[in-house]
């Protein structure tokens, strides 16, 4: 039912912390109980039951409901389209590391601690400072962050991920305008956002368009419409001529984070292509399933 939920936004028993009578039963009790029967013939493997899960007709469907459809079923407890929810907390930082290349690979370890804002700790009352990690540490998964429950990060809590301070089997979700204001200012954003912009420069060149169709299809998967194709043309160009008439700006911006810059590419485009990642990364496709 877990496992079910993090692919679909909503388990097959909606009550993740209540199985109980007080609870809401399943919508689908013999599909329940077949998954369930599919995990155990498995020898309880994970990855089977995800991989049946991701190749079901259920799951492949389209997201995209048509007027009738949302009005008889909103919260789609019938399946009769594809899942479309917005990604956890921890996955949509990893997915941007994922997408520049930063992502460490690496399984096990202790806990690590990537960027936070300064002063954090002292305010909740500690003596105790947060000294940032550096390195590969900085770019380990989420799964490995170091947790202070009085402290917790703020990059993450701001997508609705819980303190720790309770346990908590089914999180809320919200949307607010300090989500965004996170995909475009927190360091560690703002840092993919540059190196996958590098990334796009030096290997695209000058051509805009083919950057443009390359962060689309990395961010979101798919190629953009011409539409979307001339925002962002249109974005990349207003930015360049700030980044061009403001000496100094393009320097500035590009400083954040400590994974080492490319000076052979000119800073100015390479500025201007991160913005526009970085409005690529407050896409609806880029936080939520396609």
């Amino acid at each position: 039912n877990r496992i079910w939920k993090l692919h679909f936004g909503r388990g097959i028993v909606a009550t993740m912390e209540n199985f109980g009578s007080q609870g809401q039963p399943p919508t689908h009790p013999e599909l329940l109980d077949w998954l369930a029967k599919e995990f155990i013939d498995s020898g309880w493997n994970v990855k089977a039951l995800l991989k049946l899960i991701v190749t079901s007709a259920a799951y492949r469907q389209s997201s995209q409901p048509g007027a009738d459809l949302e009005a008889r079923d909103p919260e789609n407890r019938l399946l009769a389209r594809g899942p479309r929810h917005r990604l956890e907390a921890e996955q949509i930082r990893d997915q941007a590391l994922a997408a520049s290349g930063l992502l460490s690979r690496r399984i096990g370890g202790p806990s690590v601690k990537p960027y936070q804002p300064a002063g954090l700790w002292e305010e909740s009352g500690t003596d105790k400072t947060y000294v940032q990690d550096t390195g590969e540490k900085l770019y380990r998964r989420s799964l490995y962050t170091f947790w202070r429950r009085t402290s917790p990060p703020p990059s993450l809590t701001s997508f609705d991920a819980p303190s720790r301070e309770v346990c908590t089997a089914r999180r809320e979700t919200t949307t607010t305008p300090l989500q965004a204001l996170v995909l475009l200012n927190d360091p560690q954003f703002i840092e993919a956002a540059r190196v996958l912009a590098e990334r796009l420069v030096r290997e695209r060149g000058p051509d805009l368009d083919a950057r443009i169709v390359a962060a689309f299809r990395v961010l979101t998967g798919r190629k953009p419409e011409v539409r979307e194709r001339e925002i962002l043309r249109r974005l990349y160009q207003e930015q360049l001529a700030y980044f061009t008439s403001h000496p100094g700006a393009d320097e500035k911006y590009l400083a954040t984070g400590e994974h080492t810059r490319d000076r052979a590419l000119p800073a100015a485009e390479v500025a201007a292509t991160a913005v526009l990642v970085s409005a690529l990364m407050n896409h609806e496709e880029f936080v939520r399933t396609p």
